[in-house]
Protein backbone atom coordinates (compact mmCIF):
# COMPACT_ATOMS: atom_id res chain seq x y z
CA UNK A 1 0.00 0.00 0.00
CA UNK A 2 1.12 3.24 -0.89
CA UNK A 3 2.86 5.92 2.04
CA UNK A 4 0.61 8.35 1.14
CA UNK A 5 -2.86 5.96 1.22
CA UNK A 6 -1.80 4.70 4.43
CA UNK A 7 -1.40 8.74 5.57
CA UNK A 8 -4.35 9.71 3.93
CA UNK A 9 -6.41 6.97 6.23
CA UNK A 10 -4.30 7.77 9.56
CA UNK A 11 -4.17 11.78 9.48
CA UNK A 12 -6.45 13.02 7.08
CA UNK A 13 -9.76 11.46 7.21
CA UNK A 14 -9.91 11.85 10.91
CA UNK A 15 -8.90 15.66 10.46
CA UNK A 16 -11.64 16.48 7.38
CA UNK A 17 -13.76 14.12 10.06
CA UNK A 18 -13.66 16.81 12.82
CA UNK A 19 -13.34 20.10 10.28
CA UNK A 20 -16.49 18.86 7.82
CA UNK A 21 -18.11 17.04 10.91
CA UNK A 22 -19.47 14.21 8.54
CA UNK A 23 -21.93 11.85 10.40
CA UNK A 24 -20.87 8.74 7.46
CA UNK A 25 -17.45 7.68 6.82
CA UNK A 26 -18.51 7.83 2.85
CA UNK A 27 -18.89 11.31 3.13
CA UNK A 28 -15.44 12.23 3.93
CA UNK A 29 -13.83 13.44 0.00
CA UNK A 30 -10.92 11.37 -1.42
CA UNK A 31 -8.65 10.82 -4.39
CA UNK A 32 -10.56 9.37 -7.06
CA UNK A 33 -8.43 9.27 -9.94
CA UNK A 34 -5.45 11.60 -11.89
CA UNK A 35 -5.94 12.32 -15.51
CA UNK A 36 -2.30 13.48 -17.01
CA UNK A 37 -2.84 14.90 -20.71
CA UNK A 38 -0.21 16.15 -22.96
CA UNK A 39 -1.24 17.96 -25.99
CA UNK A 40 1.32 18.07 -28.78
CA UNK A 41 -0.52 21.27 -31.69
CA UNK A 42 3.38 20.47 -33.29
CA UNK A 43 2.72 16.74 -33.88
CA UNK A 44 0.70 17.71 -36.99
CA UNK A 45 4.30 18.73 -38.81
CA UNK A 46 6.45 16.08 -36.76
CA UNK A 47 4.61 12.54 -36.23
CA UNK A 48 7.77 11.78 -33.89
CA UNK A 49 7.03 13.82 -31.65
CA UNK A 50 3.78 11.67 -30.35
CA UNK A 51 6.37 8.69 -30.12
CA UNK A 52 9.06 10.64 -27.59
CA UNK A 53 5.33 11.97 -25.75
CA UNK A 54 4.19 8.49 -25.19
CA UNK A 55 7.71 7.47 -23.46
CA UNK A 56 7.68 10.36 -21.72
CA UNK A 57 4.69 10.01 -20.25
CA UNK A 58 5.04 6.42 -19.43
CA UNK A 59 7.73 7.10 -17.35
CA UNK A 60 6.48 10.16 -15.98
CA UNK A 61 3.27 7.84 -15.06
CA UNK A 62 4.35 4.54 -14.91
CA UNK A 63 1.59 3.75 -17.11
CA UNK A 64 0.91 3.34 -20.60
CA UNK A 65 -0.69 6.26 -22.32
CA UNK A 66 -3.31 6.39 -25.21
CA UNK A 67 -2.90 8.51 -28.15
CA UNK A 68 -5.33 10.99 -28.47
CA UNK A 69 -6.55 11.77 -31.77
CA UNK A 70 -8.38 14.67 -33.35
CA UNK A 71 -12.11 14.81 -33.66
CA UNK A 72 -12.82 17.09 -36.58
CA UNK A 73 -10.89 18.34 -39.97
CA UNK A 74 -9.43 21.87 -39.48
CA UNK A 75 -8.12 23.24 -42.57
CA UNK A 76 -6.32 26.25 -41.28
CA UNK A 77 -4.78 24.10 -38.78
CA UNK A 78 -3.79 21.71 -42.00
CA UNK A 79 -5.42 18.86 -39.02
CA UNK A 80 -7.15 15.84 -40.37
CA UNK A 81 -9.56 13.63 -38.59
CA UNK A 82 -8.32 11.00 -36.81
CA UNK A 83 -4.52 12.46 -36.95
CA UNK A 84 -2.76 12.28 -33.31
CA UNK A 85 -2.80 15.59 -31.86
CA UNK A 86 -1.85 14.05 -27.68
CA UNK A 87 -1.60 11.52 -24.83
CA UNK A 88 -3.45 10.62 -21.54
CA UNK A 89 -3.34 8.42 -19.00
CA UNK A 90 -5.66 8.00 -16.27
CA UNK A 91 -3.88 6.79 -12.55
CA UNK A 92 -6.17 5.08 -10.11
CA UNK A 93 -5.49 3.41 -6.73
CA UNK A 94 -1.79 2.97 -6.03
CA UNK A 95 -0.32 4.56 -9.08
CA UNK A 96 -2.75 7.88 -8.19
CA UNK A 97 -1.15 7.97 -4.91
CA UNK A 98 2.70 7.36 -5.78
CA UNK A 99 1.99 9.77 -8.64
CA UNK A 100 0.04 12.17 -6.40
CA UNK A 101 2.97 12.01 -3.45
CA UNK A 102 6.00 12.69 -6.65
CA UNK A 103 3.94 15.52 -8.02
CA UNK A 104 3.71 17.61 -4.80
CA UNK A 105 6.94 16.28 -2.70
CA UNK A 106 9.37 16.14 -5.88
CA UNK A 107 8.27 17.84 -9.06
CA UNK A 108 6.71 20.60 -7.87
CA UNK A 109 9.77 21.73 -5.55
CA UNK A 110 11.65 21.64 -8.67
CA UNK A 111 9.78 24.49 -10.63
CA UNK A 112 12.14 27.56 -10.61
CA UNK A 113 10.45 30.63 -8.90
CA UNK A 114 7.88 28.29 -7.52
CA UNK A 115 5.80 30.27 -4.32
CA UNK A 116 2.49 27.81 -4.26
CA UNK A 117 -0.18 26.65 -6.41
CA UNK A 118 -3.41 29.03 -6.92
CA UNK A 119 -6.25 27.70 -4.77
CA UNK A 120 -8.99 29.13 -7.50
CA UNK A 121 -8.11 26.22 -10.27
CA UNK A 122 -11.12 24.79 -8.75
CA UNK A 123 -14.03 23.31 -11.00
CA UNK A 124 -17.04 23.77 -8.32
CA UNK A 125 -16.87 20.03 -7.93
CA UNK A 126 -13.83 20.05 -5.71
CA UNK A 127 -11.79 18.70 -8.32
CA UNK A 128 -8.43 20.53 -9.10
CA UNK A 129 -6.14 21.28 -12.94
CA UNK A 130 -2.93 22.48 -12.89
CA UNK A 131 -0.89 22.80 -15.89
CA UNK A 132 2.58 22.17 -16.11
CA UNK A 133 4.60 24.26 -18.75
CA UNK A 134 8.40 21.80 -18.46
CA UNK A 135 7.96 18.01 -17.90
CA UNK A 136 11.65 17.64 -16.98
CA UNK A 137 10.50 18.89 -13.83
CA UNK A 138 9.80 14.62 -13.27
CA UNK A 139 12.93 13.10 -11.92
CA UNK A 140 12.30 10.13 -14.26
CA UNK A 141 13.20 12.54 -17.68
CA UNK A 142 16.79 12.48 -18.47
CA UNK A 143 16.90 16.09 -19.68
CA UNK A 144 19.74 14.59 -22.42
CA UNK A 145 17.26 12.36 -24.36
CA UNK A 146 14.34 14.70 -24.79
CA UNK A 147 13.95 16.13 -28.39
CA UNK A 148 11.56 18.95 -27.09
CA UNK A 149 10.13 20.56 -23.86
CA UNK A 150 6.75 19.89 -23.71
CA UNK A 151 3.50 20.93 -21.86
CA UNK A 152 1.20 18.48 -19.20
CA UNK A 153 -1.60 19.19 -17.42
CA UNK A 154 -2.78 17.59 -14.65
CA UNK A 155 -6.33 16.54 -13.20
CA UNK A 156 -7.08 15.83 -9.73
CA UNK A 157 -10.67 13.91 -9.88
CA UNK A 158 -12.08 14.02 -6.01
CA UNK A 159 -15.39 12.86 -4.22
CA UNK A 160 -15.98 16.16 -2.52
CA UNK A 161 -18.49 17.69 -3.24
CA UNK A 162 -17.77 21.23 -2.81
CA UNK A 163 -14.34 23.45 -3.89
CA UNK A 164 -13.97 23.52 -0.15
CA UNK A 165 -13.70 20.10 0.87
CA UNK A 166 -11.76 19.46 -2.13
CA UNK A 167 -9.04 22.40 -1.02
CA UNK A 168 -8.55 21.35 2.25
CA UNK A 169 -8.49 17.41 1.24
CA UNK A 170 -5.61 18.49 -0.91
CA UNK A 171 -3.89 20.97 1.42
CA UNK A 172 -3.94 18.00 3.78
CA UNK A 173 -2.59 15.58 1.22
CA UNK A 174 0.54 18.27 0.83
CA UNK A 175 -0.42 20.13 -2.27
CA UNK A 176 1.51 23.64 -1.84
CA UNK A 177 -1.29 26.48 -2.14
CA UNK A 178 -0.67 30.19 -1.92
CA UNK A 179 -3.96 31.31 -1.11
Amino acid sequence: MSQLKVYYEKEVVPRLKETFSYKNMMEIPKLEKVVLNMGLGEAIHNIKLIDSAVEEMKLIAGQQPVVTRAKKSIAAFKLREGMPIGCRVTLRRDRMYDFFNKLVNVALARVRDFKGLSGKAFDGHGNYSLGIREHIIFPEIDYDKIDAIKGLNVSVVTTARTDEEGKELLRLLGMPFKN
